[in-house]
């Protein structure tokens, strides 16, 4: 599978030249019938700015008299912190592993998925391009909530039987994220993954999420 061997040689692909630069050439997407590039944008002023520690720690985290378009404001505090790694199986994976996932992603999406685990309120205000939305509460099978559950099994490609039993032969690679490292949603998605049967190897965690993916400068959509 294309995206496990990215991760298993994860050590040569963050050495590599292309790797480097690709956060800022960017990767090219389709998403909701849109071209979009997919990079860090760093505007010219940030060119200049040094990596001090006065400049990253002072004031609010960045100080006073660097640009603003070259900072972001960052709420601490929030939710609990999640460890590195939620399974043994189940590999953790940052910025530049997503970027090699949108690129398979972009031309065969029958096969991967980058899943956007939060509630719909979240998705809708903004998310990572290309990202499908499945609550993880959509991952457990409810007879209240049927139509949801069906609709996250359809998204994965994840089919019944004739004897109702869940068959994953099929099943997208994915990759699963939400808020940032104190959110917990993106975990009880992957766990509620496991628990249906869906297979370790096809299962990628994005620990940092959306605030990392922005705090970094990558582009976001609202859908």
């Amino acid at each position: 599978m294309k995206i496990l061997l990215i991760i298993s040689v994860l050590s040569s692909i963050l050495l590599a030249d292309d790797a480097a630069s690709l956060q800022f050439s960017g990767v090219e997407v389709t998403d909701k019938g849109k071209e979009i590039s997919v990079k860090r944008l760093r505007h010219p002023a940030c060119q200049k700015v040094g990596i001090t520690p006065h400049n990253i720690f002072g004031g609010e985290l960045a100080a006073k008299d660097v640009p603003r378009e070259c900072k972001r404001s960052i709420v601490t505090a929030l939710g609990t912190t999640q460890p590195m790694k939620i399974d043994n199986e189940i590999e953790t994976v940052g910025e530049l592993e997503v970027l090699r996932f949108l690129q398979v992603l972009e031309f065969e999406p029958e096969k991967y998925a980058l899943v956007d685990a939060r509630d719909p309120h979240w998705y809708e205000e903004m998310t990572i391009p290309k990202a499908i939305n499945i609550p993880y509460s959509d991952l457990t099978e409810d007879e209240d909530f049927y139509e949801e559950y069906a609709r996250a099994l359809k998204l994965l490609k994840i089919k019944k039987d004739k004897n109702g039993k869940l068959d994953f032969s099929m099943a997208k690679e994915v990759i699963v994220f939400c808020n940032a490292n104190w959110c917990v949603q993106s975990v009880w998605a992957v766990k509620a993954l496991v628990k249906i049967g869906y297979p370790k190897n096809k299962i990628f965690w994005y620990r940092g999420g959306l605030q990392d993916w922005a705090a970094a400068g990558f582009t976001t959509v609202k859908p």
